[in-house]
């Protein structure tokens, strides 16, 4: 029990400022507050003998009995056969209530007066919640405002600033979790690939029959245009015989172009027998269907006002030709570089390698792979296997309703030869093969080789590019000027141990510091408990000594004195046991390919990630000495670089290229132009099943109607050359960056 406790229960005199706000104080007993609120009357109160006046001590209230202050205690309430409530004080536990009188008297009860009812006291109401949570966050608040500064003043700023000016800035991982995309999209089914053959055999048995390819395409041209000349003929006024002979004429061109062309017709037939439909399916039969109507006008009685679509087949197989060599060619190139290097760089897309995004790495290894994948379909058969099965339906519904449905057999054939010559895109083999031998062709004297339509596909989700030592600056583009060697250590201990620390930290210094070390006739040692600073250097123990290796901003950071007026750009410092024992000022020398290198990379929104080990190439380095754009580059924390560089970390992507030379631009050439290619392949077969399409349709109304003049041969060429236009000019615009 409290003080305040006991000095309420014994009746002594209690501070009132507590109790009554706004009144003087007094003597209150037990007896009293029980007596009130219960509804009985008190004592009489005895006299109390009157106090001498003493001084009122400083800073406390005087206490009063509670007799004067019998006003202001309320009124007793009304008597009932139960005691009435006593209302506890704040800070107290109620006190128990009185027992009642079993048997009380009847006089006593009749003859009490009733009393005036007491006001009614408020019992505390429940704090609410949204109360409670706006006084928690007041008194969070205040504590917060109270402490805030102390961690402020226990931080040394002028450690920070140091700080701040000697370690780089780096970059940090975005963890955004996988997008929706991927979340919801059905994982594609994965086709089946050609074996995988080796590089130099592929490019001997694609180099085979290429003179000859090219040779019978310039036929096919020769053909198209005596083909040109018979049907302009008649539009001159010229007369080149009867009739039948011009028939038969164009019959006999068709068929001789058809013999030339008889490979990639017999292609495109037994590829519509496995249900892989593509430009070829549609042109071998544009020129089935085309040869029988020209043979039936030939054998027709009477005089016929129409030519067959020779010209417009004819074309065709000049184009499907011409695609196809293309194609082979430019397979024949990348197998060929492949083939030159027996341990090449291999460049796949890892997924999810730098912040949630998929990024292109380049590792040593071989060729495993390479000819599997670039036998493998391109990306227009693969649009035309899923579209060109509904153009083949499409052509015969319509030739059968504007023939046999029209009340015309007689125009079923030529329903189907204008029908399947309308939809038989020419750009069906130029919109890849022109387009991957262009970007063959200058990818092959980079050293760098495209590894077929999947690494091609898979280029969409690449956003990011790693960049090493060696891309940026390749071997003998860093040179070492000289060292001074500082103190008592020899100049051998001091050169070992910097190339022991720089060899084992995977720097591209190593090869650099190692020759030194081997035409000063020494040797590497061991270290133990290598560490790499964020700041710019290493720290390790070489038999029992205290080796840093860093550049002048770690040594700084260390407190390792360095010397006055030390003018050295970019160097390499060693300290044993904290003194400075040796400095090795290097030239980098940056190769003029990396700028415009860099420049594709971007325009083509590819980030640049420095996964680097040379600690002197930070992102300050590279723009105040070479003017690079840094700041457009991520720079990971020390730890994530090396892990991002590991030569052992394993590689789970697609793979893309094969790079055959050092150095960033064959790198950049060759993730450059897949993207491009990737574009440029898609957008031209989107093109040529657009005009298929809308040829279908004119060709269809045209044919129900009769249209033979408006469904010329001359007039459907032209149709057919203006959809070739854009796929054209887009097999050309790959290379050009």
């Amino acid at each position: 029990m409290s003080d305040r406790d006991k000095q309420m229960n014994t009746g002594e005199l209690i501070d009132l400022k507590s109790l009554i706000g706004d009144a003087d104080g007094g003597n209150f007993s037990l007896d009293d507050i029980m007596s009130e609120f219960s509804g009985h009357p008190p004592a009489p109160p005895e006299e109390p003998e009157e106090p001498e006046e003493e001084a009122e001590p400083e800073g406390k209230f005087n206490t009063i009995p509670l007799s004067s202050l019998s006003k202001l205690r309320p009124a007793p309430v009304k008597a009932s056969g139960q005691a009435g409530k006593v209302v506890a004080f704040p800070g107290r536990a109620p006190a128990p209530d009185p027992e009642p009188d079993p048997d009380p008297p009847e006089e006593e009860i009749c003859e009490e007066e009733v009393p005036e009812p007491a006001p009614i006291i408020p019992f505390p109401q429940e704090e609410s919640v949204l109360s409670a949570f706006l006084k928690d966050l007041g008194k969070k608040a205040d504590d917060y405002a109270d402490h805030m500064f102390e961690e402020d003043e226990a931080i040394d700023k002028q450690e920070v600033r140091r700080l701040e000016r000697l370690i780089p800035g780096t970059d940090q991982e975005e963890d955004d979790g996988e997008p929706p995309s991927r979340q919801w999209s059905r994982p594609k089914r994965e086709e089946r690939l050609p074996p995988d053959t080796a590089p130099q055999e592929l490019a001997r048995r694609y180099g085979k029959g290429l003179k000859w390819m090219r040779t019978r395409a310039l036929l096919v041209f020769i053909l198209t245009l005596l083909s040109l000349l018979q049907t302009l003929a008649p539009m001159a006024g010229l007369a080149l015989g009867q009739p039948e002979l011009h028939q038969w004429a164009s019959a006999g061109l068709l068929g001789l172009g058809m013999l030339l062309s008889a490979d990639v017709l017999l292609t495109g037939v037994s590829r519509a027998c496995f249900l892989k439909f593509g430009m070829d399916t549609m042109s071998a039969l544009a020129c089935a269907f085309t040869l029988a109507d020209g043979i039936s006008l030939a054998l027709a009685e009477g005089p016929q006002d129409r030519l067959p679509y020779t010209l417009v087949c004819l074309t065709g197989l000049f184009c499907l030709l011409h695609g196809t060599y293309h194609k082979r060619c430019a397979v024949r190139l990348s197998c060929r570089t492949a083939a030159s290097s027996a341990t090449p760089y291999r460049v796949t897309l890892d997924p999810d390698l730098w912040s949630d995004q998929d990024t292109y790495s380049k590792w040593s290894g071989d060729n495993e792979g390479f000819g599997s994948r670039i036998q493998a379909d391109d990306g227009a058969q693969r649009i035309f296997r899923r579209v060109c099965p509904l153009l083949l339906l499409g052509d015969a519904a319509f030739a059968l309703m504007a023939s046999v449905g029209g009340e015309h057999p007689e125009r079923l054939l030529w329903s189907l030869s204008a029908l399947f010559s309308a939809t038989a895109a020419f750009g069906g083999a130029l919109a890849y093969g022109r387009t991957f031998h262009k970007a063959a062709r200058r990818l092959t004297p980079s050293g760098a080789a495209l590894a077929g339509w999947p690494g091609i596909a898979a280029s969409r989700r690449g956003s990011c590019v790693l960049l090493t030592d060696g891309d940026l600056f390749p071997p003998g583009y860093v040179e070492l000027n000289g060292f001074k060697v500082m103190g008592d250590c020899s100049a051998e201990r001091v050169v070992a141990y910097t190339a022991t620390l720089i060899r084992d930290s995977g720097s591209g210094l190593a090869k650099l510091f190692h020759d030194q070390l081997r035409s000063m006739g020494g040797l590497l040692r061991r270290a133990e408990g290598l560490q790499c600073h964020e700041g710019g250097g290493l720290s390790a123990n070489i038999r029992g000594d205290q080796v840093l290796v860093g550049s002048a901003a770690f040594m700084k950071l260390m407190d390792v004195k360095l010397p006055q007026g030390l003018n050295v750009k970019s160097a390499v410092f060693c300290a044993i046991d904290g003194q400075l024992a040796g400095i090795f000022a290097l030239s980098y020398t940056l190769p003029d390919v990396v700028f415009p290198a860099l420049d594709a990379l971007m325009l083509e929104r590819l980030e640049p990630v420095l996964a680097t080990r040379d600690f002197n190439l930070i992102p300050a380095m590279l723009r105040q000495r070479f003017k690079l754009a840094a700041d457009k580059m991520a720079f990971p924390p020390i730890e994530r670089r090396r892990e991002l560089s590991d030569p052992e970390r394993e590689h789970d992507g697609v793979l893309t290229a094969l790079l055959c030379r050092e150095g960033l631009m064959p790198f950049a050439e060759a993730v450059v132009t897949a993207k491009r290619l990737r574009w440029a392949t898609r957008l031209g077969a989107a093109l040529c099943c657009v005009g298929s399409l809308l040829g279908m349709l004119l060709a269809a109304y045209l044919t129900s109607v009769g249209a033979y003049t408006s469904l010329s041969p001359l007039n459907l060429l032209i149709y057919m050359l203006t959809w070739l236009a854009p796929v054209w000019f887009l097999s050309g615009w790959v290379h050009r960056f």
